[in-house]
């Protein structure tokens, strides 16, 4: 069987140990695809599938940790990245579970459970209302995969440049106008802090600055759901090889944000203007901060982050940058749950 190559918002299931993983970024190794561990059977689990229970993990650390207890194989080091990866190796990929194929199969399903039927629902809502190409829109997370829950929010991928740009646009409206779709009110938006933000240090009144402006984030019929872009295949810069990242520590910067334009897609990406050097823990001192130029993350909780123009905090790992021996660069990273931040400063 020919692996292809699963992208973000796609989802792996193991042919052993019964393991679900969340695809990351759009490119891999020859030999196994970059994912993240989501669902993995537990006794006590709260999802059942095929009789099995499985319990869902958020937290990046623990999903490491889980991995070196019980399933370390599915644990690498990536020289290119210099990390250490998930990831699983193509002969145990049992399935890829991808958002357009599960929605085409929506479309056609006579008998839906709730998550699936408001998940359709607001598919064909955004088709309707913001344009969007059928081809072009797709339904992820664990109701894709069948390990829901009655409250499980609806995690929605726009695929296509250019596509997801004019939604942006168009989503504006939308948010305003509809009574079925709207964006988060303030006691909502609390509840959002506390469940995402809770621990980082990280003020209310600092998280809602960026926060309240968001539109890939909202209530459904009463739902959560979530919006992630993912840009043509023709935008994507280079393949796996072409990069490599080299770990230099960690750095708390000013920065000014000098174009924004990627900041709504997955994964995100700012370019910026180091203004001054707060705090480092770095490997060298040889650093020229004037060749730190970009913020990026993988993470959805930093997508549109920030504006042009727009003055920013930045703490996260500091990484240089080798795109195919030719061009190099520095990068802020955002990964860390807890200790990674972006926030505009007043």
């Amino acid at each position: 069987m020919r692996i292809v190559d699963p992208i973000e918002g796609d989802y792996i299931e193991t042919k052993k140990d019964n393991l679900f993983f969340d695809v990351k970024g759009l490119a891999h190794p020859e030999d196994r695809k970059i994912c993240f561990l989501r669902f993995y059977p537990h006794p006590e689990g709260d999802r059942i599938k095929s009789g099995i229970h499985f319990k869902k993990v958020y937290n990046i650390n623990e999903r490491y940790s889980i991995l070196r207890e019980k399933f370390p194989n599915y644990l690498f080091f990536s020289k290119e990245q210099d990390l250490e990866q998930q990831g699983v190796e193509n002969d145990k990929i049992k399935h890829i579970y991808t958002p357009r194929h599960f929605f085409k199969v929506l479309k056609e399903k006579v008998i839906l459970n709730h998550n699936e039927k408001k998940s359709r629902e607001l598919c064909n809502f955004f088709i309707t209302r913001g344009e969007i190409p059928d081809n072009s829109i797709g339904i992820s997370g664990s109701t894709m995969v069948g390990l829901n829950k009655e409250d499980s929010d609806i995690d929605i991928i726009v695929y296509g440049t250019k596509t997801s740009l004019k939604f942006q646009e168009r989503l504006k409206k939308i948010l305003i106008e509809s009574k079925n779709c709207r964006m988060y009110t303030l006691e909502e938006f609390r509840t959002h802090y506390n469940w995402r933000f809770g621990g980082s240090g990280i003020s209310f009144e600092d998280f809602m600055r960026s926060e309240k402006r968001k539109l890939h984030q909202g209530k459904f019929q009463g739902i959560d759901f979530f919006i992630r872009y993912i840009k043509s295949p023709e935008d994507w810069k280079g393949s796996y090889y072409d990069y490599r990242y080299k770990n230099y520590g960690r750095l708390k910067v000013k920065a000014k944000i000098t174009e924004s334009r990627d900041a709504i897609f997955t994964p995100c990406s700012y370019k910026i203007k180091c203004l001054k050097v707060l705090d480092s823990q770095l490997i060298s001192n040889e650093i020229n901060f004037r060749n730190i130029n970009e913020i990026d993350s993988f993470r959805g909780r930093f997508c549109e982050q920030a504006k042009d123009g727009e003055t920013v905090l930045v703490e996260g790992k500091l990484e240089k940058v080798n795109f195919q021996d030719e061009e190099e660069f520095f990068r802020i990273l955002l990964t860390d749950q807890i200790n990674d931040k972006m926030l505009i400063i007043k």
